[in-house]
């Protein structure tokens, strides 16, 4: 089993948490929406998994590069 780090493309505010830990995702379904310059870009899984962590909180500022959920596949 292997660990992927999910990671924000761009900074801003964590909007919603779409997932919970235990959940079972697809490449590309939405983990988190982030606020930014008053739009809501998605956080994709970059594979299918399950959600292990989530590391942020809803309404929490994240940066660009931060890695805000753990996926194992």
């Amino acid at each position: 089993m292997s660990q992927i780090e999910i990671k924000s493309e761009i900074p801003g505010n964590v909007l919603r948490i779409e997932v919970s830990v235990g959940d079972k995702v697809g490449e590309e379904d939405a983990i988190i929406m982030v606020e930014s310059m008053k739009m809501e870009i998605p956080v994709g899984a970059p594979s299918a998994g399950t959600v292990a962590e989530i590391l942020v909180e809803e309404g929490e500022g994240i940066e660009e590069g931060q890695t805000v959920a753990i996926l194992t596949t």
